[in-house]
C-alpha cells in the first residue's frame, strides 16, 4: 500500500484528462472507466483501514526538503468518505446527468475534484495542501455552474469570488509561516513551533487559516456562498459539496493545522467553539423558513457542520470522537438528502415544497429514503445522527458546558421541526393534479438512494464493530501531535 499511495491522486487525475480524448459517442465507455476508477480507489481505501501509519517520500527526498504523503487514520477516514460518496454520486449521475449536455466534461471535472480532495487529505506539505485545495475548488466552481443557466452562473461566480478570498487568506498564512520558520513540511513546522513557541506571527497565521478554511467549510459568518452554490449545482455535485468537499477542504484542514501543526491553544478552543455554536444556530434558523428543498438542505449543512466544529473545538477525547462520528454520518445522510431532492426535481420538475405533496404514492423508494435521511439528520434513534449528536452532547456536559449542550439539543429539535415540514409538504398529504403521472426515478438512481439509506441505519447500529478500527484510532491520531511529527520526520525511506 505504501508504494501505491500516490495513486489516490494519480488515478482520478489521470482519468480526468484521459476521458477528455473520447468522443461524445463513447460516453457509455467513459462511464465504465470512471466507475472502475472509483471502485479501485474505494478498494484501496478499504485495504488501508487498520494499516499501520506510514509516510511516502516523493522522489525519495527526505523531509523537510521533499514532498511527503502521509497515511494515518484521520486521512484514511476522509479518503473512505470521499470515495464512498464519490462512487455512489457518480453512479447516480449516469442517469441524472442525461438532462444536461457534455456529460464527458462533467465526469472529467468530477474526477478532478476527487483528485484534489484526495490530495488535500494525504499531503504532508502545507503548500501542497493549498495546491490540491485549488484543484478541488476550481473544478467545483465549474460544476456548480454546469447548467449554464442564470441562477447557476450567478451562484458559481459568487462561490468563485469568495473562494478566491479564502485561498488568498490561506496562502498568506502559509507565506507567514514559511517566512518565520523556512519550511513548508507540516511536521517540520510543528517541530519548529514547539521549539520556538507560539509567537504573534504564528497566531496571525492561525487566524488566517481559520478564516480561510472556515470559508471553505462554510462556517458562519463565512457561509455566504453555500446557500446559492448547493441548490444551483446538479444533485450529484450538491451531494459531493455537502457530503465531502466542505469536510476535506474545510474541517479536515482546520483539524490538521490546529492540532498537528500549531497545536491547540485556549484562544483557538474559544474561537472554534464560538464558530460551531454560531453555525449551528444561524444555519438551523435560516433553514426552518425555507421552501426551496435544496436551499433548505444547504442551510442545514451549515448547521450540522457546527456540531462538528463544537466537538473539534471542545478538544476532549469524547468531543473529538463525536465530531468525527458526526462528520462521517453527515456525509451519508446529507448526501442522501441532496440526492433525494435531485430525484424529486428529476420527476416533478420543481424544488418548491409548496408545489409537492403525496409523493409517497408515486415515488415510494425516493420517499422512504428521504424519510430515513430526515430522521437521521434530526437525531432520531436508531439512525446514525442520533448517536453522534449524543456523544457531542455528553462531551459538552462532561466538560461542564451546560448552556452549549442545551443549545445543541434545541438546534436538534428545530432540525426535526424543519424536516417534519419537508415530510408534510413533499411526501405525505394529497398528490397535486399536475403530478398524477410522475414516475419513480430510474433503477440505478433508486439503488443509490437505498444504499445510502442502509448506511444511515447501519453506521449507527454497527458502531461497536467498526469504531475501534476507524473512529477511535482517528481520534487518538488527532490528539497526538508528537506521533504525527515522529511519523513524518523519524521514518527513513
Amino acid at each position: 500500500m505504501q508504494q501505491l499511495y500516490p495513486l489516490f491522486v494519480a488515478i482520478p487525475l489521470g482519468v480526468a484528462f484521459l476521458i477528455l480524448l473520447f468522443p461524445k459517442s463513447l460516453t457509455k465507455l467513459v462511464e465504465v472507466i470512471v466507475a472502475i476508477a472509483e471502485i479501485i480507489l474505494l478498494i484501496m481505501v478499504i485495504a488501508l483501514i487498520g494499516h499501520e501509519p506510514f509516510s511516502y517520500f516523493i522522489g525519495k527526498w527526505i523531509p523537510p526538503i521533499g514532498i511527503t504523503l502521509v497515511s494515518d487514520s484521520i486521512s484514511t477516514l476522509l479518503l473512505l468518505l470521499i470515495n464512498i460518496v464519490g462512487l455512489l454520486s457518480l453512479l447516480y449521475s449516469f442517469k441524472y446527468m442525461e438532462m444536461y449536455t457534455s456529460k464527458i466534461r462533467f465526469y472529467s471535472l468530477f474526477m478532478l475534484m476527487v483528485a484534489g480532495m484526495s490530495g488535500v487529505v494525504i499531503t504532508g506539505d502545507i503548500f501542497n495542501l493549498f495546491v490540491f485545495l485549488e484543484i478541488a475548488t476550481i473544478s467545483s466552481y465549474a460544476l456548480v455552474g454546469f447548467g449554464c443557466e442564470h441562477e447557476e452562473l450567478e451562484a458559481s461566480f459568487k462561490y468563485m469570488i469568495l473562494g478566491s478570498v479564502s485561498s488568498t487568506l490561506i496562502l498568506l498564512g502559509i507565506a507567514i509561516l514559511y517566512a518565520t520558520f523556512g519550511t513548508l513540511n507540516m511536521a517540520d513546522l510543528a517541530n519548529s513551533i514547539l521549539a520556538n513557541g507560539i509567537n504573534r506571527s504564528v497566531l496571525f497565521a492561525e487566524g488566517l487559516f481559520i478564516m480561510g478554511f472556515g470559508l471553505k467549510g462554510a462556517m458562519v459568518p463565512f457561509h455566504a456562498w453555500l446557500p446559492d452554490a448547493h441548490p444551483s449545482a446538479p444533485a450529484p455535485i450538491s451531494a459531493m459539496l455537502s457530503g465531502v468537499l466542505i469536510k476535506a477542504c474545510g474541517i479536515y484542514a482546520i483539524i490538521r493545522v490546529v492540532y498537528h501543526v500549531i497545536g491547540m491553544t485556549n484562544i483557538t478552543h474559544i474561537i472554534l467553539m464560538s464558530l460551531g455554536v454560531l453555525s449551528m444556530v444561524v444555519g438551523v434558523l435560516l433553514a426552518v423558513g425555507q421552501w426551496d428543498f435544496k436551499r433548505l438542505l444547504a442551510y442545514h449543512s451549515i448547521s450540522q457542520m457546527g456540531y462538528v466544529m463544537v466537538g473539534i473545538g471542545l478538544a476532549t477525547p469524547l468531543g473529538i470522537l463525536g465530531a468525527l462520528f458526526h462528520l462521517m454520518n453527515h456525509a451519508f445522510f446529507k448526501s442522501l438528502l441532496f440526492l433525494c431532492s435531485g430525484a424529486v426535481e428529476y420527476s416533478t420538475g420543481t424544488r418548491n415544497l409548496k408545489e409537492m405533496g403525496g409523493l409517497f404514492k408515486r415515488m415510494p423508494v425516493t420517499s422512504s429514503s428521504c424519510s430515513i435521511a430526515s430522521l437521521s439528520i434530526s437525531g432520531i434513534p436508531p439512525f446514525n445522527g442520533f448517536w453522534s449528536k449524543l456523544l457531542i452532547i455528553i462531551a459538552l456536559v462532561q466538560a461542564e458546558y451546560y448552556a452549549i449542550a442545551a443549545v445543541t439539543v434545541g438546534v436538534s429539535f428545530l432540525t426535526l421541526v424543519s424536516f417534519i415540514k419537508v415530510q408534510r409538504y413533499s411526501i405525505f398529504g394529497d398528490l397535486p393534479e399536475k403530478l398524477k403521472n410522475i414516475k419513480e426515478v430510474p433503477v440505478l438512481m433508486g439503488t443509490v438512494l437505498v444504499i445510502f439509506a442502509v448506511l444511515c441505519l447501519l453506521s449507527g447500529l454497527l458502531y461497536p464493530f467498526f469504531g475501534n478500527t476507524l473512529l477511535e484510532i482517528a481520534r487518538d491520531t488527532v490528539i497526538d501531535q508528537q506521533k504525527y511529527i515522529q511519523l513524518v520526520l523519524q521514518v527513513v525511506p
